[in-house]
């Protein structure tokens, strides 16, 4: 793993972990890449399709807004909003870490095309997890899926996660360390190689 200077002094200077950007993730079918401000069409299509935008909060339909959001977002240093890519650089979804308390992240925005296999939203959310607790060293996430998304809160329960609470429209999780590193086991043959991290010049 390639880590800059500032990144290491973020990592090293407090006891808890800090969410950091990674330049891309590496996997066996896909590449997590860091978002920018050349995705927002992407992006915007992905999160007002008719389906998808049921199960996820309200996306302006304007792109100069979308734009205005990834600007910001590259200069945040505890979010981590990724591109989810297949090899041919095709882009098929996003995954995003985001909003860290202790040892603790938030997971969220996971959102994969229509008509990409189920193996792919998988190794994707393996990724995804495989840099927050062996990069970042997070032990506990915490997420909220819409009630109605039952295929989804399903198996985020069989991943590991524990609702913890509900609201009118979303059920909350939490996943343990544990939890989730049995379902790395369990999934295991989706990532038959060793998950690489290249951090390059990201801030």
């Amino acid at each position: 793993m390639n880590t800059t200077a500032s990144q290491t002094a973020r990592l090293s200077s407090s006891t808890m972990p800090v969410i950091c950007k990674a330049q891309r993730i590496i996997g066996h079918q896909l590449i997590l890449r860091n978002a920018d401000t050349s995705d927002a069409n992407f992006i915007l299509r992905l999160r007002t399709d008719p389906q998808k935008r049921r199960y996820i909060s309200a996306t302006s339909p304007e792109l100069a807004q979308q734009v205005a959001w990834l600007t910001q977002y590259a200069h945040k240093p505890d979010d981590a909003y990724f591109i989810v890519e297949d090899l041919n650089a095709t882009k098929v979804g996003t995954i995003r870490l985001y909003d860290a308390v202790d040892d603790c992240f938030c997971f969220g925005s996971w959102i994969i095309k229509n008509g990409a296999p189920i193996s792919l939203a998988v190794e994707s959310l393996l990724m995804a997890y495989h840099y927050a607790l062996d990069e970042l060293r997070f032990n506990r996430s915490y997420f909220a899926v819409r009630k109605d998304n039952r295929s989804v809160w399903r198996f985020m329960e069989r991943f590991g996660g524990m609702r913890t609470r509900e609201t009118d429209l979303d059920y909350w999780y939490e996943t343990e360390r544990a939890a989730v590193l049995e379902s790395f086991r369990r999934y295991a043959y989706l990532l038959p190689e060793p998950i690489r991290v290249i951090h390059d010049s990201v801030p």
